[in-house]
């Protein structure tokens, strides 16, 4: 077995959930890596979306930045980002949101604002960007995010992008067209939100990693589901094109 590193399993574990023909909203790093691994896999078909008006995007190699101009070429068509927001994503034709943040709570709320109190803060982040409508309105929404107690606390200290808020799951009473979010990837495991309180579920724990190591690495006391999956890990296929083809400088594999 090939040895990889969390964010190669991170990659692969996120490009395996993703269908041919789906539409995805991509952002820059992770999800821009497992996006187009797995349009070189089983997913030929996925329609790439950029915030800076890319649609259909096909990238002959990893794009760097979401103005990058490979995401240009012989893409489906280029627009506006009012065009993007108003149309693609509000509209309902996103399939799949990817989201990160500085904080997750249990329920699946993003913080990218600020750490610490929003009127004096600690550190100021640089805020939602498209990730509130997206967390809105895409169909589902994956979250991908290394897991450590900063990032994932018991209570976040901003939500910039909602998940189900609390364990009533208040989208209904915001009238939120989105499903909300569906999984948490990290470097330890996957979580759903396959419960009725609307709260992360360890579903799967990826192999060397212990039920200590992720208790040790989260702040409130995690449920786990009793059919829990070891995931299988990144197989010789899928680390050759993220290491050969998508990013051979290690520019988000550092």
């Amino acid at each position: 077995m090939d040895s990889y590193s969390p964010s190669e399993i991170m990659v692969a574990r996120a490009a395996r959930e993703l269908r041919n023909k789906e539409v995805v909203f991509v952002g820059i790093g992770l999800p821009n890596l497992a996006c187009n691994l797995a349009r070189r896999l089983q997913a030929p078909d996925l329609a790439l979306i950029y915030e800076s008006g890319a649609v259909g995007a096909v990238p002959s190699r990893l794009p760097l930045s979401i103005g990058d101009p490979c995401l240009v070429t012989d893409s489906i068509s280029v627009c506006s980002m009012v065009e993007v927001f108003n149309y693609y994503l509000q509209g309902g034709l996103i399939d799949v949101g990817f989201l990160g943040g500085a904080q997750v709570d249990r329920f699946g709320n993003i913080n990218s604002t600020v750490i610490g109190d929003y009127s004096k803060p600690k550190v100021r982040l640089p805020g939602s960007g498209g990730a509130c409508e997206i967390a809105i309105h895409a169909k589902k929404i994956i979250i991908i995010a290394k897991q450590n107690k900063r990032t994932f606390p018991r209570k976040i200290d901003f939500v910039t992008s909602p998940g189900f808020i609390d364990q009533d799951n208040q989208r209904i009473k915001y009238n939120m067209p989105g499903r909300g979010p569906v999984l948490v990837i990290t470097d330890l495991g996957v979580y759903d939100f396959s419960n009725l309180a609307h709260e992360m579920i360890l579903r799967e724990i990826y192999p060397g990693v212990s039920i200590e190591d992720i208790k040790a690495n989260i702040s409130w006391e995690i449920k786990i589901k009793f059919d829990l999956i070891r995931t299988t890990s990144p197989t010789k296929k899928e680390l050759g094109i993220i290491r050969e083809e998508l990013d051979p400088d290690k520019i988000y594999l550092k």
